[in-house]
């Protein structure tokens, strides 16, 4: 039998000595000091549940993806939109009296008794610790393989949960080795389920994608002045216009189209970046040009995509009208 603990002792173990990494702790003494001092390993790991947002997260998609949608076509109910985002659905009740609802709240307790009945342990068998768990070291080195990105869409551990992937399922024989495991986002690993073996690692080794003798691929880091995990910015070195500055992905890469989207989002941050210190050092400038060369007849010359991003000011050229129309002289003009 434990020794019992005063409220002093817990106040100050709260206080000072609880040293957390994730809510658990807490959250598992809230179960306890509510139900009186006892509680199963069932009911703290259902508060638990409570507190993790990924798991909303992941039911959220089905509910959109699965069974609001199976809904919806049936006519059932309706989606509540927000702009082009579903944010919920309604069930269409005023014809409904009160004993209805009851009534037909209690078949659907029924049908789910029966389905659970019958599916027995096999019902949520795939996602049981000893058919899907990972390991926290082998998680961890996953990640840190992928560098905390999804090797899919490249979203970051802070934008999403990640998810400990097996590229080939353990339903089709996939073993647990470190070269069978890839991370993916939630998002990304509740749309691949467990029918695709697609390996998505060679995507994050071709970030790393270098060719000797590129202008951009060796620019000298002291003409770097900015950059990010994926890209970088510089000034052009035969400016347009003052402060003339190109952001350029890390990778080679020729065209704009080819990027991937998480180089995209990259080249938008450095932009907005860009723009802004730009402004705050010039207050002459009122305006810009975005644009970059894809191919050779569009003027393309360095074979590594760069984006162009040019400071206007007033004056700066008798007539600006049609802007980067002016590609084709004749058509900057209408």
């Amino acid at each position: 039998m434990s020794k019992a603990l005063g409220s002093d002792q817990l106040e100050e173990f709260i206080l000072n000595r609880m040293r957390m990494s994730a809510v658990y702790q807490p959250a598992m003494l809230k179960v306890l000091l509510e139900a009186g001092g006892e509680a199963t390993v069932e009911e703290i790991a259902r508060a638990l549940l409570s507190y993790d947002q990924s798991q909303i997260e992941y039911y959220a998609i089905r509910t959109k993806n699965m069974v609001g949608r199976v809904l919806t076509q049936n006519g059932i109910v309706e989606p509540i939109k927000r702009g082009r985002s579903v944010v919920g659905y309604r069930l269409n009740t005023e014809t409904l009296s009160e004993t209805q609802r009851a009534s037909l709240n209690a078949l659907c307790d029924r049908r789910l008794a029966e389905f659970i009945q019958q599916r027995g342990d096999g019902l949520y068998a795939h996602r049981r610790p000893s058919d899907g768990y990972v390991p926290g070291s082998t998680r961890y080195e996953v990640l840190k393989r992928a560098k905390y990105r999804c090797e899919l869409c490249g979203a970051h551990e802070d934008q999403i949960a990640l998810h400990i992937d097996h590229i080939v399922p353990r339903a089709r024989g996939g073993s647990d080795d470190l070269s069978n495991l890839q991370a993916l986002c939630m998002t990304c690993n509740t749309n691949k389920r467990d029918n695709d073996d697609t390996d998505f690692r060679g995507m994050l080794n071709s970030y790393d994608d270098r060719e000797g003798g590129c202008l951009f691929c060796e620019v000298p880091a002291d003409r770097i002045i900015s950059e990010n995990e994926l890209a970088f910015a510089i000034r052009d070195a035969f400016p347009v216009t003052e402060l003339h500055t190109l952001i350029i992905p890390k990778r080679h890469v020729a065209d704009y189209f080819d990027l991937y989207q998480p180089e995209l989002n990259a080249i938008q941050s450095l932009l907005q970046e860009q723009k802004g210190q730009i402004e705050a050092h010039d207050s002459s400038v009122e305006g810009f040009n975005v644009g970059m060369n894809s191919g050779e007849c569009a003027g393309q010359t360095i074979f590594h995509v760069h984006v162009h991003l040019i400071p206007r000011r007033k004056g700066d050229v008798a007539e600006p009208r049609g802007g980067v129309r002016g590609v084709i002289p004749d058509k900057q003009s209408y």
